[in-house]
């Protein structure tokens, strides 16, 4: 089930002013970029960068996901970790707003999403 409509439009405006705040200079963004994308009840955040192997090729590095429970009226956070599978982040496993998620990630007061 997806994110119903207003909370889209919330979603949205919220993860379009953290991506924009924290993008890297234009200049490298070929080196280094942020972005995020919606899927289903989920929001992932995923950093770009050049494959190493192939340097004109980006992959997607996921960094941080918030997953709407409707019935709870919460997001639960999850970081992605070397295992390649999602965790749920343990100081914080909910929040009660994307805002909250986004404060969560900027502040990686224990280095679980930027590493």
């Amino acid at each position: 089930m997806a994110i119903d409509t207003l909370k889209t439009l919330d979603v949205i405006e919220v993860m379009e002013n953290f991506i924009e705040k924290r993008r890297p200079p234009e200049s490298i963004r070929d080196q280094m970029d942020l972005s995020y994308k919606i899927e289903e009840q989920s929001v992932i955040v995923s950093e770009l960068r050049p494959k190493w192997s192939r340097p004109k090729e980006m992959m997607e590095i996921q960094v941080a996901k918030a997953t709407f429970v409707k019935v709870r009226n919460h997001w639960k956070v999850s970081c992605f970790r070397s295992d390649g599978k999602w965790h749920s982040y343990k100081p914080t496993p909910t929040v009660n707003s994307i805002s909250e998620f986004v404060a969560l990630i900027e502040e990686d007061k224990y280095r679980s999403f930027w590493g």
